[in-house]
């Protein structure tokens, strides 16, 4: 058995576990027909919440198990920080312009920014657990997922609570705003403590995982089949119905008519800060780091496909915060459509020539 598991090992890491989106996509169109949509997103769901609660804590268990967490870790970490600051600083600035721009009236203008700075957001656990895959990269891309979560799902949420705090009457503050479940809530906690955990167990024992033998392999197994299954669930998020000639020519406002200009030029102005802004002012600073040989090739493979990774969904939870549904479903849908290929694309690019 366990000779079984470690000849499978090898075709559920690496590049092997792209293929995992198109299978997921079409799985999902296959059982949507079948059983209907809602009820294959109410299974999602739930297959998703395996994924972060049991799956990937216990694969970042793993990763750190096996790291002797030193200068090197410490820096990176530092430097995921400064990046993701950076990131939902440009998010404001841009939407503070884009509104001075718009002319719009204060109230919009408060809508706007926030749904832009929430948006800035990126689905780092699912689709950014491909980068854990690639053995030069897991560490760093594993300490990356751990800080974007609690940026994600603990600061941002604090930052709008604050300002939607301040726009409420005295009358609507007495009412208890449900945005974040408890899930989400405490999830870069849990993920921290797993990490945390495995980096002290090392640290103080100097154990690896190779040192547990046939069962340290069947937990690599197990932990290996995180990746593949975060995959399948991102191209099982992908819709069919998603894909619409006529809502592609209101994003990118090909000779389009419609009552609703603002809401399209917002969607357009996220999709445009998420997908070439931001990567690209990403990919620029870490390419000059580079260059002056301030940071390894690891790094700026790391951060530079984080940067470019879809809006999250999981922002919709925020919507009681004060920012706009609608844009938000629709920038979370377009990105992962648009965003996902790119990525596949950039991890083999950069997993051959880094």
């Amino acid at each position: 058995m366990i000779e079984t598991l470690e000849a499978i090992i090898p075709y559920i890491t690496g590049l092997w576990t792209l293929p995992w989106i198109l299978v997921g996509f079409i799985i999902t169109i296959i059982t949507s027909r079948l059983i209907g949509e809602e009820k294959t997103n109410k299974t999602m769901k739930k297959v998703g919440l395996v994924i972060l609660y049991i799956f990937v804590p216990s694969l970042l268990f793993r990763i750190f198990l096996d790291v002797d967490f030193g200068r090197n870790e410490i820096m990176f970490s530092i430097a995921c920080v400064v990046i993701l600051f950076f990131m939902y600083i440009l998010a404001y600035c841009y939407a503070n312009y884009q509104a001075k721009k718009q002319k719009l009236k204060e109230n919009d203008k408060k809508l706007y920014i926030k749904t832009v700075l929430t948006n800035q957001g990126r689905s780092s656990a699912f689709v950014g657990g491909a980068m854990l895959a690639i053995p030069e990269w897991r560490v760093i891309a594993a300490i990356y997922m751990s800080i974007g979560a609690i940026f994600l799902f603990a600061i941002i949420p604090y930052i709008l609570s604050h300002l939607h705090k301040k726009e409420l009457t005295q009358s609507e503050k007495t009412t208890k705003i449900k945005a974040l479940p408890l899930y989400l809530k405490i999830f870069p906690w849990y993920l921290l403590i797993f990490a945390m955990l495995s980096v002290t167990i090392h640290g103080a024992t100097g154990v690896y995982l190779k040192d547990f033998g046939d069962i340290g392999t069947v937990f690599k197994f197990f932990t290996a089949l995180t990746i593949p299954a975060a995959l399948y669930y991102v191209g099982a998020g992908i819709h069919p119905s998603d894909l619409k000639k006529d809502e592609m020519k209101k994003l990118f406002n090909i000779k389009q008519k419609t009552k609703k200009i603002q809401h399209w030029q917002s969607v357009r102005n996220i999709f445009f800060l998420t997908t070439v802004i931001t990567p690209l002012l990403t990919a620029i600073f870490m390419i000059l780091l580079l260059i002056l040989n301030l940071v390894p090739k690891e790094w700026l493979a790391v951060i530079v496909i984080n940067s470019i990774l879809p809006i999250t969904s999981t922002n919709m939870f925020l919507v009681p915060y004060g920012i706009d549904k609608k844009i938000t479903a629709q920038v979370v849908t377009w990105t992962t459509i648009v965003c996902v290929p790119i990525i596949v694309f950039l991890i083999y690019i950069f997993d051959i020539y880094l």
